[in-house]
């Protein structure tokens, strides 16, 4: 577990917390983009590791400077400490309209409610300091309502569960080929559509990509290594195609 400055330069930054979970946990990574007095953090994580990544953001930003609480998806390794991030900051927090309602499931205080915003399906942009951030649709990669965030300035986009590998005994990618191994598994089950997977590489490619930063393990350090997991998502079969020889009664 730490904290990397993948990105420093005229007032701004993208910081990678890498690896936080205990036990049987997946480890997760959270990311703080810092621009000009203004903070969000991007899929903050569950109860068990809230204290050490609040720790970490508070050493590294002013908690006053968090404006903004962003939710990928609705799964509990990112939203389950959604209550106590809104009780201990200001922050607004983003997330796909399809989840507002169930997130108050995680234990959100009715008055912290009107603090949760939706994000609609088509994404949007949202000022931070003196650059704007974007909330790419992502959707089925692999929840129903997902988003990314792109960062201009940095050139780097935070990929959420689409990217994630187990196990890697490293940070960052070097050897793409090598790495597959570790994503393979997840991804074959995980994303459920071979077209969403082609609509994403499409949409992506048109952006200025340097790194690609996942909510699970190893992140993609450059515009090579980026572009070479792009494709390779781009080709993915779809996890309900590999699953056809399953769906049987059981004996």
């Amino acid at each position: 577990m730490g904290a990397t400055k993948l990105y420093e330069a005229d007032g701004h930054s993208f910081i990678l917390l890498e690896g936080y979970g205990h036990g049987e946990m997946v480890p997760t990574n959270q990311v703080v983009i810092h621009d000009h007095n203004e903070a969000i953090l991007l899929d903050p994580g569950g109860h068990k590791v809230h204290y050490e990544v609040l720790n970490e953001v508070s050493a590294l930003v002013p908690v006053n400077d968090l404006k903004y609480l962003f939710f990928s998806h609705q799964d509990p390794d990112i939203v389950a400490a959604a209550n106590a991030w809104l009780m201990l900051t200001e922050a607004e927090a983003y997330i796909s309209e399809l989840w507002i309602r169930f997130i108050p499931h995680f234990g959100v205080d009715e008055l912290l409610i009107p603090r949760l915003n939706p994000i609609p399906d088509k994404g949007m942009r949202l000022p931070l300091g003196n650059t704007e951030l974007l909330f790419l649709p992502a959707h089925f990669l692999h929840s129903a309502g997902n988003f990314q965030v792109y960062d201009p300035l940095s050139r780097t986009l935070f990929s959420g569960d689409l990217g994630a590998s187990i196990g890697p005994p490293y940070v960052e990618v070097t050897d793409f080929d090598q790495h597959v191994q570790y994503m393979e598994g997840f991804h074959h089950r995980y994303m459920p559509s071979a077209k969403a997977n082609r609509l994403w590489a499409d949409m992506v490619r048109g952006l200025d990509i340097e790194r690609i930063v996942p909510q699970h393990g190893a992140y993609f350090p450059d515009a090579e290594t980026s572009r070479q997991f792009i494709d390779w998502v781009a080709a993915l079969p779809g996890a309900v195609e590999l699953m056809e020889s399953v769906y049987r009664v059981p004996e």
